[in-house]
């Protein structure tokens, strides 16, 4: 009997639907393209606000970054000693904690050395990627990062190498996330693993360390880092990672620009594209991350403002051609609530409809998205979600026609044509 008064109380509304096929169809399919669209591009820009906000795992508030060039016809040699000798010089700078040189830094947008990772000299399979920095003893305090497991790196394990070498170190260290994707087990401290040039012992595991890649397409392996120990002689130039013991970095960096061109005959160091703070790396780099999640938000945002505008100008179309009808009910006996009920219904139906075909268009889409664009599945909450954000603003877009609607007299109703 439930049953039988329900489709008795819908049965007016579908049949005032079937006389408006085309507007009805118009508002389904807007509502449809609504929740596929919106769903995925907010999504999209929680992936990305997420992505965005990871912490690199190091003191990122106290570190800085010079970017030194060499100047032409310096041999390995001279490299070397530059480097040790920029070192020092920048260790007794006062406010300075630790410095270390590498080729790359977390969030440089880019460099760091690709690293496949074997479990077996004669692996087959395609081995695990990894991105990494050349590192000495110094680099895990100038990075601030820390040890879940195993030692640092000791002096006399450093050693020197070209951009062509093939590293071949006995020894290196990883991060958890790397660990636990080559041995999920647990045990990766201790365990071998096959560089290209040859074996390497796992000696110590890091909490987290960033890679160079900023960009969301390379998540991947972008946690996944390895610290190779030694000094990397790129004739084009160095990096220096610098950790200050304070936040004010103005003075730190002034001083350790000076302290490095008390020797400028070997190199050239652009005052201002040569130094940023690990700070300012967040934010060059994350720019696009921000822009793509804000301009889909304002995107999504407005095409929720199209829909619901869309949804007020059809129900107040069929108020003005429904006040005979809605004259009749009222003189009647129908109340006030039974008119707002009667659009709420008709709104939520349409709606409904819309949501159906939305849910599997939104579907599709991610599927798409995920072969194209390598994202992730959408999880099993965001739709529904969205179907419940699109039946409120489908509610409350309705609610003034439907109030302007109850609120006309019998008999001024009655007397329309």
């Amino acid at each position: 009997m439930a049953l039988i008064r329900t489709w008795m109380q819908l049965r007016p509304i579908v049949a005032a639907l079937g006389r408006h096929k085309v507007a009805t169809v118009l508002i389904v399919l807007q509502v449809a393209l609504t929740l596929a669209v919106a769903s995925n591009a907010l999504f999209i820009v929680a992936t990305r606000f997420i992505h965005l906000s990871r912490p690199t795992g190091t003191d990122e508030a106290h570190i800085f970054i010079i970017r030194n060039e060499w100047k032409n016809g310096q041999n390995a040699a001279q490299i070397d000693t530059n480097i040790r000798t920029d070192l020092a010089a920048l260790r007794q700078v006062p406010g300075v904690r630790d410095a270390f040189s590498s080729e790359a830094y977390p969030l440089e947008g880019g460099g760091g050395i690709p690293l496949g990772l074997k479990l077996k000299p004669d692996q087959k399979t395609r081995p695990k990627l990894s991105i990494a920095y050349a590192a000495d003893e110094h680099a895990i305090d100038t990075l601030g990062i820390s040890l879940a497991a195993g030692r640092n790196f000791r002096p006399e394990e450093i050693t020197a190498i070209g951009p062509y070498d093939k590293m071949s170190p006995p020894g290196i260290i990883i991060t958890r996330s790397a660990a636990n994707k080559l041995f999920p087990d647990g045990s990766a401290l201790g365990r071998t693993v096959y560089l290209p040039a040859g074996p390497a012992t796992i000696i110590g595991i890091l909490a987290s360390l960033q890679g160079s890649y900023a960009d969301s397409s390379v998540r991947s392996i972008d946690e996944d880092s390895v610290l190779i120990p030694a000094r990397y002689l790129d004739p084009e130039g160095v990096v220096y990672l610098v950790r200050t013991d304070a936040t004010a970095m103005k003075p730190v960096i002034a001083a350790a620009l000076k302290a490095l061109q008390e020797r400028g005959a070997v190199r050239l160091i652009d005052p201002k594209e040569g130094v940023i703070t690990l700070l300012q790396a967040r934010e060059r780099d994350y720019a696009t991350d921000r822009s793509v999640a804000l301009l889909m938000s304002i995107l999504s945002g407005l095409l929720l403002m199209a829909t619901a505008g869309g949804i007020v100008g059809l129900s107040s179309f069929w108020v003005s051609q429904r006040r005979k009808q809605i004259g009749i009910r009222r003189s009647l006996g129908a109340t006030t609530g039974d008119i707002l009920r009667y659009f709420h219904a008709e709104n939520f139906l349409i709606v409904g409809g819309g949501i159906v075909l939305g849910v599997l268009l939104a579907f599709l889409a991610n599927l798409g998205l995920m072969h194209v664009y390598e994202l992730p599945r959408m999880p099993p909450y965001v739709l529904p979600l969205g179907a419940l954000l699109l039946w409120l603003l489908g509610q409350v877009a309705v609610w003034g026609p439907a109030r302007y609607a109850a609120k006309v007299p019998p008999v001024v109703a009655i007397r329309t044509e």
